[in-house]
């Protein structure tokens, strides 16, 4: 469970950052020990996360235009094949992926129980179009097993903010990597991998769970890339005590000049992960 109810103070941080994970599970028995090692760089649980999901098999009268389909026209829906995530800056990638098995029984219980326990602990999670895709599936497959809602979360979906603040050429992770000379995707071989998926090829199923570790790396390097122009960044300065940054909650500001709304003046400043901030003088 989570415990924001401790406010880190600078002296505090100082000490954490010092002091060694054994010492530490032991003042914070019910945290892992790669929390514990994250904790050392933020504040906050932010977690990173990817999950593929199989095709829906459907009937349809033409191969063009918005046909609508007929729910009673879905011949098999989907189900999630796997799902990979992180803790910023822990190098250790959580994954988990349906077995031969399951694939074929199209089971993913096990694997959205797993996937709900790291969500439980997270205070941030980030996801590239996480609103629209991952959370949503993933809540409906909590729904369908009857799990509980996880604990409460805010979300950071970074292809709303490439959207918002950019006009790159496409929108899609791996271009968007590309484009700013970051590391990319590996190659699936195209959708001939999710078709053996689907039929439990075991081979096929650990290929793509690598392919999906690999997209939670890629993300974490453009959240990082990114984390500057978010403007509606989760605040991180509820998780420290003193004059922090509200996206990265480090306490290395330095004044950048002032900021003038219609009504009021701020002192704006710049923090060392490159985010802007103001505060009221």
């Amino acid at each position: 469970m989570k415990d924001n109810s401790c406010r880190l103070s600078e002296e505090e941080i100082k000490r954490l950052i010092k002091t060694p994970d054994d010492e530490l599970l032991k003042k914070f028995p019910s945290y892992t020990r790669s929390y514990l090692r994250q904790l050392k760089k933020s504040p906050a649980k932010i977690l990173l996360l990817d999950i593929e999901t199989s095709q829906m098999i459907t009937k349809v009268w033409q191969l063009r235009g918005n046909e609508y389909i007929e729910p009673s026209r879905i011949i098999d829906d989907w189900f999630m094949l796997c799902w990979s995530a992180k803790w910023l800056f822990d190098k250790h990638i959580f994954s988990d992926r349906l077995t031969s098995e399951e694939a074929k029984a199209k089971d993913d219980k096990r694997i959205a129980q797993s996937i709900w326990r790291l969500l439980d602990e997270a205070d941030i999670v980030v996801a590239h179009n996480g609103d629209s895709f991952d959370i949503k599936k993933l809540n409906t497959r909590f729904l369908k097993y009857r799990l509980p809602h996880p604990n409460y979360y805010r979300s950071i979906d970074t292809l709303k903010i490439v959207k918002k603040e950019f006009r790159i050429s496409s929108n899609k992770l791996d271009y968007v990597c590309k484009f700013l000379g970051l590391d990319t995707k590996i190659n699936t071989g195209g959708i001939d991998l999710w078709d053996s998926c689907e039929k439990g090829d075991e081979q096929a199923l650990k290929k793509i769970s690598r392919y999906c570790d690999n997209d939670v790396k890629i993300l974490e390097e453009l959240y990082l890339y990114l984390r500057p122009y978010i403007r509606n960044h989760p605040n991180l300065e509820l998780y420290v005590d003193g004059n922090a940054c509200p996206n990265c909650g480090s306490l290395n500001l330095e004044e950048a000049g002032l900021y003038r709304t219609q009504k009021q003046t701020y002192t704006s400043y710049r923090c060392e992960c490159g985010s802007l901030c103001y505060k009221r003088i």
